[in-house]
């Protein structure tokens, strides 16, 4: 064997590696795989098919055609084409963009999120992989430094998480986009080049650009990625700080927060800020904090003792205490008795078909002539959840009616600050 060919091969080894240990401790019966037909998902996909024998799963591919481009639809075809050569099951999702305004990557993104994560959850997938390589972490950590990023932008993407019930993972994350071509040259296989990929309007391809001037300097996707797991170390640091500060300066109760005010100002800048960063994703379940200024605004009306009002949330003086609630205005519409409701709250009960979780509001209220034993205000009542049934009132878990059904946060506001 040729020296090449052996450096090949153990680079093959390595990438084989990495996705069998991807989804450890787990060992998931079926994984779902997101392909473009790009060279990095095609990579994933022929890797995960590989290893599926001895690992004792099996593997879905799934496409989302975003109808953005003529040559989508012909992409889906390629990996359609692709799959059925090897026998993997595959499917194409569409979205169709929405009428209206609006920052149309970012509609694409969550909208391609929010189909497979759809399509895994109908397919009983639990477990899905993306192809993302150190290249795109390195573009992304330039991206955010021109956005005047901190500590949790600079930071490493993370190799695991879970959301919407699923858990998404990057097994390729600590491999460049050029060992995966050299990869599937090896295997023999092809991929299509996304032609938007050298489109210098889009950040991104400005970003790969300007990692290929910074070479001679040194700074490559591979020391880029290093520095960003060392920013990821000190971020989990100040994770665990604001989880432990909140154990000691705030109370959960039943969907509100007590804030206390003495230690909650004794706390450094940094973990205050953290604090009522954490607080405002966990009530409103955005991906992303308000800006950076109107988060400093509350901040200092908070200090001067004022109420205010951000995100979908009252914060306001009460006796000794800072407490935090959600506006009824701005809570989620009803949903069904088993999905989650207002990103937070599940319901446990003797569901049907025909039953809602919405929020309990002031007609609700009305029809609970116990609620005041329950010891909760009458503005954080309004945003909790109930069981309607049409127009009627079936339960209000919260406000004292209805003891066949309990309500339940999930996650808690702490395990929320540890797993974000």
């Amino acid at each position: 064997m040729r020296a090449s060919d052996r450096v090949t091969a153990a680079a093959g080894d390595r990438l084989s590696q990495d996705a069998r240990a991807a989804f450890a401790p787990d060992t998931p019966h079926r994984i779902g795989v997101a392909v473009s037909g790009g060279g990095d998902s095609m990579a994933l996909l022929h890797l995960l098919g590989a290893v599926a024998p001895w690992a004792g799963w099996v593997v879905e591919a799934v496409t989302v055609d975003h109808g953005l481009r003529p040559e989508a639809a012909d992409e889906a075809l390629f990996v359609a084409d692709f799959c059925a050569m090897h026998g993997i099951p595959h499917s194409t999702l569409h979205w169709h963009r929405p009428e209206g305004a609006g920052n149309l990557m970012d509609q694409a993104r969550r909208a391609r999120a929010q189909l497979i994560a759809d399509w895994a959850r109908a397919r009983g997938i639990g477990h899905v992989a993306l192809g993302h390589t150190a290249d795109d972490q390195a573009e992304s950590f330039l991206m955010n430094l021109g956005r005047a990023a901190g500590l949790d932008g600079l930071s490493a993407m993370r190799l695991a998480w879970t959301d919407q019930g699923i858990r998404w993972a990057r097994p390729l994350l600590g491999h460049s986009r050029a060992a995966l071509r050299d990869y599937l040259r090896a295997q023999g296989i092809g991929w299509i080049d996304d032609p938007s990929n050298e489109n210098p309007r889009f950040t991104r391809v400005k970003a790969r650009r300007a990692l290929q001037a910074l070479a001679p300097l040194g700074i490559t996707a591979e020391s880029i990625a290093a520095s960003a797991r060392n920013l990821t170390a000190a971020r989990d640091a100040l994770v665990l700080a604001t989880a432990q500060a909140a154990e000691v300066c705030v109370t959960e109760q039943d969907g509100a927060l007590r804030l206390d005010p003495a230690r909650f100002f004794a706390l450094p800048d940094e973990l205050r800020r953290r604090l009522l960063l954490a607080a405002l994703l966990w009530f409103g379940g955005a991906d992303y904090p308000p800006r950076a200024t109107q988060v400093a605004r509350l901040g200092l009306a908070l200090a001067e003792g004022r109420a205010a009002t951000l995100a979908g949330l009252r914060f306001r003086p009460q006796g000794d205490a800072l407490l935090i609630q959600r506006e009824p205005r701005a809570v989620m519409p009803p949903v069904a008795s088993t999905d989650l409701w207002d990103h937070r709250w599940r319901l446990h009960g003797p569901h049907a078909p025909d039953l809602r979780i919405g929020a309990l509001g002031a007609g609700g209220l009305a029809a609970c002539p116990d609620w005041r034993a329950t010891g909760l205000g009458h503005e954080t009542l309004l945003a909790t959840p109930a069981i309607w049934q049409g127009q009627r009132l079936i339960a209000a878990p919260l406000a004292g009616k209805g003891a066949e059904w309990q309500a339940t946060l999930s996650p808690s506001f702490g395990m929320f600050i540890l797993s974000h």
